[in-house]
């Protein structure tokens, strides 16, 4: 966490509010994020009751926030310092409601860069999730707060298509201004759980008929082999 927090505090542009939440952690958690909310005052701690899961945790912090840019970073991830700078700036000057940016994916001493492509409509999005949850950004002068779905797995790729149910794109910057260091034993790392979610997606969330989201499903797997 501790690097999580460190790459915001870094942030070219100062302007903005940290919210933790503490999710009834059973570890370190709860101490490092009072210590650092001690040193800056821009940075707030919630501490949920009881264990939320990560969609009711972001939640939660959605329903404090107080600025007009929504973004999202897990404890296992970086921004570069850079982000906030160049992507707000990216998005008034293209009036860009929902937007996000290439990063690295780092796996114990390999890194790899994801691209992403500079625009994406649902459509496409539907093929295969190119937003990286570390990434996005949203407007929220443009959709107001928007939480995402009370999933266990994929609640941000089906925020991002909720979302563009109601823009008719989202736009990238492609550089990689973040950085992913994918753990062992992570929620997202075991890919047959988080295949069944990605069809329970299109399935009850999307509301894709079964041919539909069976070649949606087979875009995403291959979209993921080819992306690494």
């Amino acid at each position: 966490m501790s690097r999580a927090i460190r790459s915001v505090r870094d942030q070219r542009s100062p302007d903005w509010e940290l919210l933790i939440v503490d999710d009834a952690s059973d570890d370190a958690t709860g101490a490092l994020a009072r210590s650092a909310a001690a040193q800056d005052a821009r940075i707030r701690v919630l501490t949920a009751p009881r264990r939320l899961g990560a969609a009711e945790a972001r939640n939660m912090a959605l329903a404090q926030a107080q600025g007009r840019f929504i973004a999202f970073l897990d404890t296992d991830d970086t921004w570069h310092p850079d982000k906030l700078h160049l992507q707000i700036r990216f998005m008034c000057e293209t009036g860009a409601a929902l937007s996000y940016t290439g990063f690295w994916r780092v796996r114990g001493a390999h890194r790899h860069e994801v691209r992403v492509p500079a625009e994406i409509t649902r459509k496409r999005l539907l093929r295969g999730n190119v937003i990286g949850c570390l990434t996005a950004i949203y407007d929220s002068h443009a959709f107001g707060k928007v939480p995402m779905p009370s999933l266990p797995l994929r609640h941000d790729y089906a925020l991002w298509l909720d979302l563009l149910s109601r823009s008719c794109s989202a736009r990238g910057l492609t550089r990689p201004l973040a950085t992913h260091f994918r753990r062992k034993g992570s929620l997202s790392s075991n890919r047959l759980h988080a295949l069944f979610a990605t069809w329970r997606i299109y399935r009850r969330h999307a509301a894709l008929g079964r041919a539909s989201a069976a070649m949606c499903l087979s875009s995403h797997v291959i979209g993921r082999m080819l992306r690494g």
